[in-house]
């Protein structure tokens, strides 16, 4: 690649990671407002009841969602015949899925002894077949870097989604206020994204070109079935095994730390894996890009999952009500668990632009494998058993995603955890300064803006101080885009 060309690509990254931000912060905010409404509107019960749902609608938008859209971004000459192949294989698929999902909805409403959940299930199910438009639609924008679009489709969609959801809310449709709104997301999100993108599919599949991306997507979709079957079973068995409310915490409890961990993970991950890809055939750059990646997502997302495990109590006090502090210690094992996720992300990312996605199945089968063992001991316990788990199954996966890399990258572990561990060592002094915080005598808002202000001035003076590599490289970025490489 030429220098032009990767001066090109650079400024590309940077405008992508400026609108992925941009719409992952607005729609984080937006989205944390209506969540907030409408959990002091309907009670756990009605959550953990779209909860067991809404793991069948995940698990089937895997089929839809995961390995076409990575391997239309991968393929260098992908023209729009690939684009349309799968736009009609998408669509036959998901009709096909949600036909399955229609017919299976009375089984799961009489397992769960919940008679609500048949028809919830089968409105929702709708979301599978618009997923598959979505897909297409994400994997042309992110192939072209038009990250711009998303912006204006995520912001749209959520807006628009939760003014219905706490409408519905407020005049008692429980439940159903939460599966509207979601299908109400998805939908204008599409709508949006068709209105804005000029891709159109043409008239013709081609059955070579689905097989020839099936041959690199297949084993990402396995990958995204274990991974999201794996993430997805203890919801079901906490919904089985104990009680609505237990799931409604579990899940309250992770959708905080989830909101922010996914949204930066996401809008780095889109940004940078195309860029990757890019560079498939240098291992040298790519490994560049994956530290760079790894330094800047966890200096970011380490100060935020430890401070919001700081904060938690007095926060979820404050915002939901004394109804939902049975969360809290769920909100804080998943802050310790999403943030290992930029070591995840960096790694497998770097195998799927390198076009190893046998590789990366066969990590998930192992991280699966493990994961299994002790969710089978922890979810004979407790609920919280259950969640503490994760974070075994989830170190154990930090030496297991990094482990091909080695070879195939020349970036060993040594490496990775230098590269990981100043930003945790960091926000772990920043939560001994601003835990005790909590214990003040002042109302809860009080103590929350307390401890934000307070933890932001501590990880900044850390930060000048040792003067980390993902504060210097934003910096520079913030400069006039004048990068401090540190001659690497």
């Amino acid at each position: 690649m030429g220098m032009e060309a990767e001066n090109n690509l650079r400024k590309k990254v940077f405008s992508g990671l400026f609108w992925k931000f941009g719409e992952r912060i607005t729609a984080q905010f937006v989205s944390l407002l209506i969540s907030i409404v409408l959990a002091r509107l309907l009670i756990p019960e009605d959550y953990g009841a779209v909860a067991i749902v809404m793991v069948f609608i995940t698990i089937a938008n895997v089929f839809v969602g995961n390995g076409f859209g990575n391997a239309l971004i991968r393929k260098k000459d992908a023209d729009n015949l690939d684009f349309s192949s799968v736009f009609y294989v998408g669509i036959l698929i998901s009709v096909i899925i949600y036909g399955v999902l229609f017919f299976m909805a009375p089984w799961v409403a009489d397992f769960y002894d919940m008679p609500v959940l048949a028809p919830v299930l089968r409105v929702l199910g709708i979301r599978v077949i618009i997923a598959a438009v979505n897909t297409v639609q994400q994997a042309y924008v992110s192939r072209n870097m038009l990250f711009k679009r998303f912006f204006w489709s995520t912001l749209l969609g959520t807006v628009i989604s939760g003014i219905v959801g706490i409408a519905m809310a407020y005049r008692g449709f429980g439940v159903w206020a939460l599966a509207v709104q979601y299908l109400t997301n998805t939908t204008i999100d599409t709508l949006v994204l068709w209105c804005t993108v000029r891709w159109r599919p043409e008239l013709g599949c081609s059955w070579g070109r689905v097989k020839e991306l099936l041959a690199f997507g297949w084993k990402l979709l396995v990958s995204g079935l274990l991974d999201t079957g794996y993430k997805q079973v203890r919801s079901l068995i906490i919904g089985k095994k104990y009680t609505n409310s237990d799931l409604a915490f579990y899940n309250q409890g992770e959708k905080y730390p989830n909101l922010i961990v996914v949204n930066i993970n996401s809008s780095i991950s889109s940004v940078i894996f195309p860029a990757m890809s890019q560079y498939q055939d240098n291992p040298l750059r790519m490994k560049q890009m994956v530290r760079r990646a790894i330094q800047i997502s966890s200096y970011i997302m380490w100060p935020m999952m430890i401070g919001l495990g700081a904060v938690a109590e007095p926060l979820i006090r404050m915002l939901l009500t004394e109804k939902w502090l049975p969360c809290v210690p769920y909100v804080r094992i998943f802050c310790f668990s999403y943030g290992l996720w930029p070591i995840h992300t960096a790694n497998l990312q770097a195998l799927n632009a390198l076009g190893r996605s046998d590789l990366f199945l066969k990590l998930e089968i192992i991280k699966k494998s493990i994961g299994l063992a002790v969710l089978l001991v922890s979810m004979q316990i407790s609920p919280l058993a259950m969640a503490y788990s994760l974070i075994i199954a989830d170190i154990a996966s930090v030496f297991i995603n990094a482990a091909p890399n080695i070879r195939l990258l020349q970036y060993g572990y040594s490496e990775q955890l230098k590269d990981l561990l100043p930003p945790l060592l960091m926000a772990g002094v920043m939560f001994l300064v601003i835990y005790p915080i909590s214990f003040l005598p002042v109302g809860d808002a009080a103590v929350v803006v307390l401890q934000i202000a307070v933890g932001a001035a501590v990880y900044l003076l850390e930060s000048v101080l040792f003067r980390h590599e993902g504060f210097l490289y934003l910096v520079g970025l913030l400069n006039n885009g004048k990068v401090r490489n540190n001659g690497k």
